[in-house]
């Protein structure tokens, strides 16, 4: 059966969930992608849970309308790369080049490309700020692993094993920095305790700032996508 849908225009689609853990209807619009999920406990009707929804249905137009849109990255778009806005262009070759304004790829599968590139491009600055903060700690990491996470912008392993959020290269180094200290430190303090925000503040200084932004704008770097419909060369 399919989920059930918000009637108006646009109608907006709910994504029904029953949770054994819940105690109440709730709703949540994730600022990622526009999703709207309705949870709710079991023995509660979905016509209940549905009447729940519409009565907050202004609540829910309201937060999607002003979600960012996605932005479909090919040849001629804007992105930004270390925290600085790059048009997508074509190249004359097959690497792809970055200059203070372009990213200059092949036409064909551009986007793809260019995500491929900032790939790389956040590996090689993840792994050296990574470095640099387990030297100043006098700690080793096992290995680095770049994902597309929304949830979390890194984590560490009880093994000492780094993961990134490839999309930190888009923000400005200073983010990208912040979550490599952050990270390096849980090799120290494998836990978020006051002895744990000293190690991060050695390491990389004042932080407030950093995390600051990526609460407020860190949403924003999800909104970039890079499988786009192929160009021919």
């Amino acid at each position: 059966m399919s989920d059930p849908v918000l009637p108006g225009v646009p109608p907006v689609p709910v994504i029904l969930r029953r949770s054994a853990r819940a105690r109440r209807i709730s709703l949540r619009v994730s600022r990622l992608d526009g999703r709207v999920t309705l949870t709710l406990p079991h023995g509660v009707a979905e016509t209940e849970a549905m009447a729940f929804a519409h009565s907050k249905q202004d609540w829910i137009r309201g937060l999607l309308e002003n979600r960012p849109s996605d932005a479909q990255i090919d040849v001629g778009s804007v992105i930004p790369v270390e925290g600085r806005d790059r048009q997508v262009v074509c190249g004359t070759s097959r690497a792809v080049r970055l200059t203070d304004d372009e990213i200059a790829v092949p036409a064909a599968n551009a986007g793809r490309r260019v995500q491929s590139f900032l790939k790389e491009l956040a590996r090689d600055r993840l792994a050296g700020a990574s470095d640099h903060y387990a030297a100043m700690l006098g700690r080793s990491y096992a290995r680095i692993t770049l994902r597309d996470t929304r949830s979390r912008w890194g984590s560490c392993s009880s093994s000492g094993g780094l993961m990134y959020s490839w999309r930190l290269i888009m923000a400005p180094p200073e983010i990208l920095t912040y979550v490599a200290a952050h990270e390096v430190a849980h090799l120290a303090q494998m836990n978020h305790s006051p002895a744990f925000w000293a190690t991060v503040a050695q390491l990389y200084g004042p932080y407030e700032t950093s995390r600051g932004w990526l609460r407020t704008q860190g949403n924003s770097l999800h909104r970039y996508r890079f499988d786009g419909a192929t160009r021919s060369a």
